[in-house]
This record gives structure tokens, sequence and C-alpha cells, in this order.
């Protein structure tokens, strides 16, 4: 599975700008030791193997396997310093994404802020408001409306796992086969069944670590988002 070359949306010598499939796991984990997107661009750039660590090559930030869209890796030490730097402290990085949810919020645009950590009791979910929870950020706008579900689009401030998911579940709005915070009786009421949770970064900017200057790159929504059925 993706052995293919990645699509590679931009290139210099610092960094690479790719736009992930869905189902592809960005670095190896347990349970996902091959077929790595991190893997595969460091085959072809061996430079990026002092990019970070050995398992995690260039990895600056990460989406979850099912999340579609924009991703830029490091290729050289000095840009994963810098790019880990402004990701981490979230200061000029802007973080874009698209997504087909149930329902609608009650506004049109709107921001939800909450703290994200760990269940207690549940090590694989994240929740909100939990004790020793990270403050999170998430900005969005209805695009559109169709059959109960939204096109919705977010801007999250903070870079929380699961951010959206459970931000859009927060508001009543779960994504559309999301399997760990989503509503399986409404997928299964669609007219199209979700094949993977309905989740894609359509842009992303940052500074590039050589200039300092804001980059902006953007992977247009795939076929499956943009034909999705109800």
């Amino acid at each position: 599975m993706f052995a293919t070359e990645p699509d590679v949306i931009y290139e210099d010598d610092e960094i690479v700008v790719v736009d992930k499939p869905a189902g592809q796991i960005v670095h190896r984990a347990p349970g996902h030791e091959t077929g790595a997107l991190a893997d595969a661009l460091a085959r072809e750039r061996p430079g990026m193997a002092a990019a970070g660590s050995p398992e995690r090559p260039g990895v600056v930030h990460r989406l979850d396997i099912e999340t579609s869209g924009v991703m830029v890796f490091a290729k050289t030490p000095r840009a994963y310093r810098e790019l880990r730097k402004a990701f981490e402290s979230h200061r000029d990085v802007r973080k874009k994404y698209l997504a087909i949810v149930h329902g609608s919020p009650n506004q049109k645009t709107g921001t939800v802020e909450t703290t994200i950590g760990r269940k207690p009791w549940d090590a694989k979910r994240m929740a909100v408001n939990v004790p020793g929870g990270q403050r999170a950020v998430t900005h969005w706008t209805v695009l559109a409306k169709r059959g109960g579900v939204s096109l919705v689009e977010f801007v999250i401030e903070t870079g929380r796992t699961h951010q959206i998911r459970l931000h859009a579940a927060h508001i009543g709005c779960p994504i559309a086969g999301d399997k760990l915070y989503g509503l399986s009786e409404k997928d299964r009421a669609l007219r199209t069944r979700p094949a993977r949770l309905m989740l894609h970064a359509v842009e992303l900017s940052f500074p590039h670590p050589s200039t300092g200057r804001e980059v902006v790159f953007a992977a247009p929504p795939p076929r499956d988002l943009l034909d999705f059925k109800v």
C-alpha cells in the first residue's frame, strides 16, 4: 500500500510539502510498522534521516491516519528545529480544514475554546475539559448545508490531538465517519456511508525555516469529500 511516490506540492532544499492521502500513517507506530509517509519521503531524500528521529524522519506535525491533506516535512536539521519551534508555539502557523459534519452549528461562524487532554479511563481517546488538559481554540465557518449535514471550514489556533474532531462533537456536530467521537447511527442513515473520517487539511501556512517569511500551501479537497452524498 502507498508504494508510489507521495504527491509533492512543493519542495526546496529545506522542506517538502505533500498532499497526504486518507488511510496513510504519517510515521511508524505500533501496528503500523510499514507504509508510513515519512519513510516514503525519506527513501528518496536521505538527508531527512538527520531531521528528527529515525522513526519520524522530518516529522514536525501530524494528521490522523484517516485525515487527508497538506503537510510539511523538514529535510534538514535546521529546518526541523525551526519548524518544530513554530508549530509547538503555534506562532505564525495557520491550519485550515474542511469537514462534513452532522447537523449544523447554531451560527454561521463561531469559536470554541476548551482544554483537551487524555481521558483518564481510556488512553486512546482525548476529551475536552479534563484535569490537566491544554488550551485548544477552533474557529468555524459553515460553507454549505444539505440533507442533515454541513460542509464546515475549521481554522485552529492550537494543534492538540484530535482537536477538530473533539470540538466538532462538542458543539453538537460530529464529523461524518468519525469512529471515536462520531455518531455511527447517523453515519448509517446517510445515502452513502462514509468510508473514512470526512476531514481534509486544505491549507497550511508557516514561516519558511530559511527566510522566516510566511509561505502558504494548499491541497484541493479530494473527490470523496466533494462528491459526498446524503
